[in-house]
C-alpha cells in the first residue's frame, strides 16, 4: 500500500530510470538511440550459456522498484534454467540468486495467472516483481541461460529512482533458492537455511511434487512452519499449525490467489502444487539470525490407510512406530513422515548485501524431473 502522501510529493533530488533492450545502460537521454528513433530493439537472444547484464547502476544510492520480464519459451527447462543474479554495493557475490520463475513466485516450471501483493503474472504469460531493493552505491542484476538451448527472445524493464536517501537502517534484499529431492525422514526442509544478521523474513514461494508411487494421493501437507529466531536452537520461538494453515486456507490446498497468500497450482491430476506466503501485515524481524523449516508430514485417512498399508508403507510418526492394525479398526485420520520433492524460494531483506547461504545448485538438479 502506497501512503497517499507519497504520490504528491515531489522530491528535488530523486531521478527516475528504465533499463530495457532499449537502453541497457538506463542512461538518461540514452532510450532508443537508433538512426531514427523508432521501435527496433524491444528484446535481445539469450543463447545458452550466455550471461546478460539487465542492470549496471554504479555511484549513487537508488531503489529498483519494479522488474518486468517475459521470455518466448516458457518451458520447465527455461522457466528454471535461466538464473537471476542481483549483487549489490560492489558485492563479488549475489544476494539474490535464484532460477527466473521462482524468483518471480512461479515455482515447479510452471506458469500460472496470479496476482499477489509483490508478485503477478496477470495471463500466465510475464513475470512482475515489486519487492523495492534499495543499494547504497551500485546495482547489478544478470540473467543467464544456464540451458543447452538458446533463447530468441527475451524482453524485460527494470525500473528505478536513483538519488534515494536510505535511513541507517535500510536492508537489503535478499533471495535463497533451493531444492531437495526427495527430502530426509525426520529432517525439517529448510525453507530459509540460517542467515546471520538483523533482517526480515518477507516470504516464500514452494513447490511440491509428493511420491505418488511410494504414497498413492494421501495428504501430503501436515507439516508446521517453524521459525528460529535470534539464537533459537532446538526449538523455535514461532511454529505455525499446517502447511494449508500457513497460506491462510485450511483442509487441503485448492487454487487460489490473495494479496498475502495463495496457491497458485494445484494441480490434481498431475499431483502438483505451488504456494505461498508474504509476510506483509504480519512482519517476521530477526536480530541475529534466522532460520525457517517446514515439517514433511502427512495424514492417513480411512480411505488412504488400507492402501498405504496394502503395499507395506512402513509408517512413522516421529520415530515412534504406527500400529496400523488398530489404526485400521479405528478407521479415523493420523499423522505419518513422509518424504516428497520440495522447493522454494526465500525472499528476505538482511543488513549486509551479501549472504553466505549455498550457492544456486547446477542446471541440471533444478530441472529434474520436470515435465
Amino acid at each position: 500500500m502506497i501512503h497517499p502522501d507519497a504520490l504528491y510529493a515531489l522530491p528535488s533530488h530523486i531521478h527516475t530510470r528504465w533499463a530495457s533492450a532499449e537502453n541497457f545502460a538506463a542512461e538518461k537521454g540514452g532510450a532508443c538511440r537508433n538512426d531514427d528513433g523508432r521501435k527496433r530493439s524491444p528484446s535481445f537472444p539469450l543463447a545458452a550459456g550466455e550471461a546478460r547484464t539487465l542492470l549496471d547502476i554504479k555511484g549513487t544510492t537508488g531503489v529498483v522498484r519494479r522488474i518486468w520480464i517475459t521470455i518466448n519459451d516458457r518451458s520447465a527447462k527455461m522457466l528454471r534454467g535461466i538464473r537471476i543474479d542481483a549483487f549489490w554495493d560492489g558485492a563479488d557475490t549475489p544476494a539474490v540468486s535464484a532460477p527466473l520463475a521462482d524468483f518471480f513466485s512461479l515455482g515447479l516450471g510452471r506458469m500460472a495467472t496470479f496476482q499477489s501483493a509483490l508478485f503477478s503474472s496477470p495471463e500466465g504469460r510475464s513475470f512482475n516483481c515489486y519487492i523495492p531493493m534499495p543499494f547504497r552505491k551500485a546495482a547489478r542484476i544478470v540473467a543467464r541461460n544456464e540451458t543447452d538451448t538458446d533463447l530468441s527472445m527475451f524482453f524485460y524493464d527494470i525500473d528505478c529512482t536513483v538519488g534515494d536517501e536510505h535511513p541507517v537502517t535500510m536492508g537489503y534484499l535478499h533471495a535463497h533458492w533451493r531444492r531437495e529431492n526427495p527430502t530426509v525422514f525426520l529432517r525439517d526442509y529448510e525453507l530459509l537455511p540460517r542467515v546471520e544478521g538483523r533482517g526480515r523474513f518477507l516470504g516464500c514461494n514452494v513447490g511440491v511434487i509428493p511420491d505418488k508411487a511410494t504414497y498413492f494421493r494421501s495428504w501430503w501437507g501436515e507439516g508446521e512452519v517453524k521459525a528460529y529466531l535470534d539464537g533459537d536452537t532446538d526449538h523455535p520461538s514461532l511454529c505455525g499449525t499446517g502447511t494449508e494453515d500457513y497460506i491462510g486456507t485450511g483442509w487441503g490446498q485448492g487454487q487460489y490467489a490473495n494479496l498475502y497468500q495463495g496457491c497458485h497450482v494445484a494441480d490434481r491430476e498431475a499431483f502438483q502444487y505451488c504456494f505461498y506466503r508474504l509476510h506483509l501485515p504480519d512482519p517476521v524481524w530477526f536480530h541475529k539470525d534466522a532460520r525457517i523449516t517446514i515439517h514433511q508430514i502427512g495424514c492417513w485417512s480411512p480411505d488412504s490407510l488400507p492402501q498405504l498399508a496394502g503395499m507395506g508403507v512402513e509408517l512413522k510418526i516421529g520415530t515412534t512406530p504406527i500400529d496400523v492394525k488398530a489404526e485400521l479398526k479405528r478407521k479415523g485420520y493420523g499423522l505419518f513422515e513422509r518424504r516428497d520433492d520440495w522447493s522454494s524460494c526465500a525472499w528476505f531483506y538482511l543488513d549486509r548485501p551479501v549472504n553466505a547461504l549455498p550457492p544456486l545448485p547446477p542446471v541440471e538438479q533444478r530441472v529434474a524431473g520436470l515435465a
